[in-house]
């Protein structure tokens, strides 16, 4: 449901960037503008189920690496994400930390590493492991600690003939604006536009994350998304032209996340 509104409010973005480039220069500095790099090395894991219990307790062994790193400013935030929504090929769990710099993310790991964490026996378990490294130039979030959350992401990839600012433009005339007044009014902790920095998938691809307070939240995106449509009546499908839906996936994660 939460993917289909996006695709069918994105239509309007066409229309968005023309009335935008046809605005005055005054009019045109109150748009969102993209922020400096943000990193995020996520490190995922295919666990058995007779192992679910056993992962927090590696979780908590991490938790004096991460926090120092939060405290001396390596990292800008962490968590860790149980997929709610499995499919056979995915992952049941991911850890995550992000950084302003690539150096922050590898310092991080190499301490895992150091430490031996990363060859826990809950780990070794794994039937399946991948990591990625993500960048944004749009994102936000409030600081503090919160657990049982709810990571909503909604994958895309773009055709090969869709423009090389296509994520920008839609970021910055669609994504961005909503994602904003939800963070406002505390329905979202964070949102983040994502590309990969490290391609180990497709370079075409780019990802809407948002991490909803609560299930309400996850009702309060899609009934924004309906609303902003429903306002607007434009829905010309340019995102259609810009990505291929056939591609597109979703997950849906609890999350426990810090941000400084």
């Amino acid at each position: 449901m939460n993917s289909k509104w996006w695709r069918v409010f994105a239509g309007l973005c066409g229309f968005a960037l023309s009335a935008a480039m046809a605005a005055p220069a005054a009019a045109q500095m109150s748009e969102v503008k993209e922020k400096p790099p943000m990193y995020s090395y996520v490190a995922n894991w295919a666990i058995p189920r007779a192992q679910w219990g056993d992962i927090e307790k590696s979780y908590a062994a991490d938790q004096k690496i991460l926090d120092q790193a939060l405290a001396d400013g390596t990292i800008v935030g962490y968590g860790t994400d149980e997929a709610l929504i499995h499919r056979p090929d995915g992952e049941t769990h991911d850890d995550w930390w992000s950084a302003m710099s690539l150096a922050g993310l590898m310092k991080v790991l190499d301490q895992f590493y150091k430490s031996g964490s990363a060859t826990s026996s809950v780990f070794v378990s794994a039937t399946k492991h991948w990591d990625s490294v993500y960048v944004s130039h749009y994102y936000n979030w409030h600081p503090g600690s919160f657990k049982g959350a709810y990571t909503y992401v909604a994958e895309y990839k773009l055709k090969p003939d869709a423009p090389d600012d296509a994520v920008d433009v839609l970021s910055k005339n669609l994504i961005v604006p909503l994602l904003e007044k939800l963070l406002a009014d505390g329905t979202l902790h964070e949102y983040e536009i994502d590309t990969q920095a490290i391609h180990t998938s497709s370079p075409d691809t780019f990802e809407i994350v948002y991490i909803a307070a609560n299930a309400e939240g996850l009702d309060k995106v899609n009934a924004a998304i309906r609303e902003a449509v429903k306002s607007n009546p434009l829905s010309a499908p340019a995102f259609d032209s810009m990505t291929d839906y056939t591609a597109h996936r979703d997950d849906l994660a609890r999350t426990n996340a810090t941000y400084k």
